[in-house]
């Protein structure tokens, strides 16, 4: 594997041997010399701790790409931040602290972008009496998301800046330079739109009606 990236990275020798000297260095050592900005001890404790956080974010968020992301803001704070790192303190569960919180401010700021969905199957799947709550407000939520971006692209614009941004009509008349009635026409029919397909899957009447009176 070290001649591999020897190779790959051109190294010269003397440069090869310092990375391999770093590679069976504990985290202190590896941590001393990351605050020193070495770049090999950076990468060798992304090689040790990467794929551990990956799984850890993969976990909760059930996502691949957005546990990937994670894992790179992780590292990106650990560079940002490598002059403050304490050696005395367990260095894998301080990534973990990194990790989780990342974690948590992903569900809120998803939890916000999504405010209006999430209400909206809350209340239906209250009234619900023929579906299991978690299945079908993931399943009803997922549907949800795909339709709305099979929108026209100005009509889906409309739609969110009202729906999940809960832009007044008039401002979302002046900043687009159309009338409000052309925003309420846009709105009514991205609703029959969604009316219409999720009458196909047989998600049930209540919700069109959570659909509409929705504010």
């Amino acid at each position: 594997m070290l001649k591999k990236y020897r190779k790959s990275a051109n190294m010269n020798d003397k440069t090869f041997f310092r990375m391999k000297k770093i590679l069976f260095q504990n985290d202190d050592n590896l941590i001393r010399n990351l605050r020193r900005d070495d770049p090999f001890a950076f990468e060798e404790l992304f090689s040790k701790y990467s794929n551990k956080l990956y799984q850890f974010a993969l976990s909760y968020l059930k996502v691949e790409a957005d546990a990937e992301e994670i894992v790179q803001e992780v590292f990106l704070k650990l560079w940002v931040k490598r002059k403050e790192i304490k050696t005395e303190t367990s260095f894998q569960a301080y990534l973990f602290t990194i990790t989780l919180n990342l974690i948590k401010k992903y569900f809120n700021r998803r939890a916000r972008i999504d405010h209006y969905k999430h209400e909206l199957i809350y209340q239906f799947s209250e009234c619900s009496t023929h579906a299991e709550p978690a299945l079908f407000y993931q399943d009803l939520l997922d549907k949800l998301e795909i339709l709305i971006d099979r929108l026209p692209e100005k009509r889906k614009y409309i739609f969110i800046e009202r729906k999940q941004h809960d832009k007044p009509v008039k401002q979302i008349a002046a900043e687009m330079g159309i009338t409000p009635k052309t925003v309420e026409n846009q709105i009514t029919r991205a609703l029959n739109f969604l009316k219409e397909e999720l009458q196909k899957e047989k998600f049930g009447g209540l919700l069109f009606f959570y659909l509409f009176t929705f504010r």
